[in-house]
């Protein structure tokens, strides 16, 4: 997507405004066994990539309802999200084939934050293994400026692009050859929203949920979104519905 010169990162109230993810966490407890009750998956492999300076251990509460659904979930396995380089590229690579070969399944990648960015980038480079992806508040955009951790991520990562990645950075804006769903929110405290717009296609969307950044892989209602979108049957792909009660809390990208 093609950002605005005025597009800046989240402003000091969005900022402060991240600290509703403790409410977010307890109505996850709180609605955990109600969401037991979502769609059931069909057994095929997740995979759950952190965000940014973020571990596995972000995403456990997400991965075990993915687990009670009937998923086989994975982890990224690689410590904290803090670098990307040829590196990191390759063993994302390696894992993703790893569980693709030993469940002879493709692979549905969900991504948190900069996770969302990981996700849709392998699965650029192994479209035959993937399923579809889904990224959450992530900056699938060229600007850096959409982040209020820009700064951090230069810190560890260098403000110069590795060679080898410098034209999929100049691409990062084009979704994955799979189904993609881009799942934001217009109070991000940390990306600003209109970073995570993908331009819709026939196997692109973009939801809008009321969550903040740091809540996404606890708020319930993400977890309505991602059991929709994982339930769906491999090569029947349909948009998000929002029909009914959930026109009250799931948006589009206008």
């Amino acid at each position: 997507m093609s950002m605005s010169d005025t597009t800046r990162p989240p402003g000091m109230m969005l900022r402060m405004a991240e600290a509703r993810s403790i409410l977010e966490f307890g109505s996850f407890n709180l609605l955990r066994k109600q969401m037991q009750r979502l769609p059931k998956g069909d057994g095929h492999p997740v995979l759950v990539l952190p965000g940014f300076m973020a571990s596995d251990r972000s995403t456990v509460p997400m991965r075990q309802l993915l687990t009670n659904l009937g998923y086989d979930t994975f982890g990224w396995k690689m410590g904290r999200n803090v670098k990307f380089n040829p590196e990191r590229d390759q063993m994302m690579s390696d894992h993703l084939t790893r569980i693709y070969t030993e469940s002879g399944r493709k692979v549905s990648i969900v991504g948190w934050s900069l996770g969302g960015v990981f996700a849709r980038e392998i699965a650029k480079k192994h479209p035959d293994m993937v399923r579809m992806v889904i990224s959450m508040g992530s900056p699938i955009t060229t600007e850096r400026k959409v982040s209020t951790v820009r700064r951090l991520f230069d810190f560890f990562n260098g403000r110069e692009l590795d060679p080898a990645f410098k034209k999929r950075f100049e691409a990062l804006g084009e979704a994955p050859p799979v189904p993609t769903t881009s799942i934001f929110t217009k109070t991000d405290g940390v990306v600003a929203w209109q970073g995570s717009i993908q331009e819709p296609g026939n196997e692109t969307e973009n939801i809008c949920v009321p969550a903040s950044h740091i809540g996404l892989g606890v708020n319930p209602l993400v977890m309505v979104a991602l059991a929709d979108r994982l339930t769906q049957k491999e090569g029947h792909w349909r948009p998000f519905k929002r029909s009914g009660w959930r026109a009250a809390f799931f948006k589009g990208a206008a």
